[in-house]
Parts: C-alpha cells; sequence; structure tokens
C-alpha cells in the first residue's frame, strides 16, 4: 500500500490513523534516506497513541522509551550499529515487551529482527522537498491485516 503525502502534517496525520490499529509487541521498520521523515512519522504514532511528551530522534541515545500513552512506543534509531550490529541492545526484550516498537535505519540489526514486522519506507520526492511517498510492505498476516485496516480508513 502506498500513500502520498504533501508535507510533515501529513506524514503525521497518516502515522495517527496507523496507530489507532496497534497493539503490544507490533514492530514498525521505517527505512528511508536522512531527513526522510522517520521521527515525524514516529512523532505522528506517539500522538496517536496518546503520548503527550515531546519525541525527539534516539539518534545518540539509540533507544528512547515513552510509556504515557495507550500503549508504551519504543523508538529506536540504530544507525550508529552499522558496523557492529544489535546483538548487545537487547532489542528481542522490546519487540516482546507490552508496547509497539520503532526501529529506524532496520537494516543495520536485519539479523536482530523478529519474522513478522511493518516495513515503511518513506521517500523523499526529488522535486518538492516537503513531498514524500511513503510505502506499506508488511510481513506476516498481523501486518498484512494491519495495513489492510488502514487502507480501510482512507
Amino acid at each position: 500500500m502506498e500513500f502520498i503525502v504533501e508535507n510533515a502534517e501529513q506524514t503525521k496525520q497518516l502515522a495517527q490513523k496507523l496507530a489507532q490499529f496497534l497493539q503490544p509487541q507490533d514492530v514498525l521498520l521505517l527505512d528511508g534516506d536522512l531527513g526522510a521523515g522517520k521521527t515525524t512519522f514516529t512523532k505522528g504514532l506517539a500522538s496517536g497513541l496518546g503520548i503527550k511528551k515531546n519525541v525527539k530522534s534516539p539518534t545518540f541515545t539509540l533507544i528512547r522509551e515513552y510509556q504515557e500513552g495507550r500503549l508504551p512506543l519504543y523508538h529506536m534509531d540504530v544507525y550508529r550499529l552499522e558496523e557492529t550490529g544489535g546483538a548487545d541492545l537487547g532489542l528481542e526484550e522490546y519487540f516482546n515487551a507490552d508496547g509497539v516498537s520503532v526501529v529506524e535505519w532496520s537494516q543495520f540489526v536485519a539479523e536482530d529482527l523478529p519474522d513478522t514486522y511493518l516495513l515503511i519506507k518513506l521517500l523523499k520526492d526529488p522535486t518538492n522537498d516537503d513531498k514524500r511517498q511513503i510505502i506499506f510492505e508488511p510481513t506476516g498476516a498481523r501486518y498484512e491485516k494491519l495495513v489492510a485496516e488502514l487502507g480501510n480508513v482512507n
């Protein structure tokens, strides 16, 4: 499934819609170039989950936890693990916890990911800095259902 958004606000709105269907142990992988809107998308997810705290990129902390929403949100930026992987981070504990895990730059920890997840690709438009193509690629029945539910909202 694919969406075109014209600006950051529409990116957040799409993520807010997705948030209403999320369940504990859902794993979302956000892939896109620097500045593609991965953290903006996560801000929308947080808002949709009822999290009021300001969501910041976890680039230097690797993982930020937000506990106060309908579900906890575990926001991971594993870009800095390009050379080492995530074996020592305990990612599996987050994936099996009671919240939603969002992983930016997931290709750097591919061997540590669960078998099922929702890959969300954010692609910049070469002619318009604000416009994005957002592609949802489900892996597994849970995420196929999730994407179908999201498609029924629009």
